[in-house]
């Protein structure tokens, strides 16, 4: 059975950037203003507190798990109550034994955390986030922290096949957060549209078939709705209209194809619904900013002059 949420991890290519320990103790705090980068942490002991994009704090505690797909900005602070205006960012302090330190620095810890960013390597990652939550916790999921772990202590080693063992942990680590968040979560998304037994049936279809010629009323009767009742609810739970996820889902895989030069710009085309080229352009270009074309040609110059910045 075709699986949407696999579909969209393995097309977004997680790749690690870098995993650390930090320990924390007395007042502090930590903010970061990322590019946009996938960021994750899980609480090994004891608490702290978390604020992403400025809103209200909210307490992670021993066992919890964070993905922020897309950080740009947020915040860990210690557990306790001071005011949060009052404390100065500070900068984690490397430790002999490898682990961070942040805070009181001769203090015995109050928490422990195993956190790190990673990178979307695919092309046409923004619009496969924009399909998932902005923020995923998960409280009391033995596997994620376990998968955490083995992500940490793969990036921190040297052996061989090292970059593909942490892409596919990656993929799995996302897969399983998504996977736990969606039993939970309720802001619209991929997600709650998975969670819904008959939107999925619609969601399922579209991602198996990207070049059949689909309407709303074909999506209604896959869905087993009338077409009013689906295209509302679809909106409603996935938070945008059918046709507009059809488009982003159908871009994503245009870019991939283009992206592995593996097919001509007609079969491009054809594999993601669209009977004449020119068409295709039209709709590409008002997503990428480019042709098909030159879309491919930009690609392989990047490539190109990534191989000849390669040591040795």
């Amino acid at each position: 059975m075709i699986d949407p949420l696999a579909d969209v991890v393995t097309l977004l290519q997680p790749a690690a950037q870098f995993s650390k320990v930090a320990v924390a103790s007395g007042s502090w705090k930590v903010r970061r203003t990322d590019r946009g980068e996938p960021f994750y942490c899980v609480v090994l002991a004891g608490c702290c507190r978390l604020a992403v994009n400025r809103e209200t704090p909210f307490l992670l505690q021993e066992g919890d798990f964070v993905l922020i797909p897309a950080a740009w900005d947020f915040t860990l602070y210690s557990q306790h109550p001071d005011d949060l205006s009052e404390i100065a960012s500070v900068a984690p302090v490397r430790q002999p034994n490898g682990e961070f330190r942040i805070g009181q620095q001769d203090e015995p810890p109050e928490v422990r955390m195993l956190l790190g960013h990673c990178v979307f390597d695919a092309p046409d990652a923004a619009l496969l986030v924009s399909l998932l939550p902005q923020l995923i916790h998960v409280r009391g999921e033995p596997r994620l922290t376990t998968l955490v772990q083995l992500v940490g202590d793969e990036s921190r080693a040297q052996r061989p096949a090292r970059a593909v063992v942490l892409a596919r942990l990656l993929e799995v680590l996302f897969i399983e957060a998504l996977r736990s968040a969606a039993r939970t979560y309720a802001s619209p998304g991929l997600l709650q549209g998975l969670a819904d037994e008959r939107l999925a049936a619609a969601i399922r279809g579209l991602h198996e078939k990207p070049a059949h010629p689909w309407t709303v009323a074909q999506m209604a009767k896959t869905a087993a709705l009338s077409r009013s009742t689906f295209f509302e609810r679809f909106r409603a739970t996935v938070g945008v209209a059918p046709m507009t996820y059809l488009l982003t889902w159908r871009m994503a895989l245009a870019k991939d194809l283009l992206r592995k030069n593996a097919a001509s710009i007609t079969e491009v085309a054809e594999r993601v619904g669209y009977s004449s080229v020119s068409t295709f352009s039209v709709a590409f270009s008002r997503y990428a900013g480019l042709t098909p074309t030159r879309y491919r040609q930009e690609l392989s110059a990047r490539n190109l002059a990534d191989e000849f910045q390669q040591p040795g």
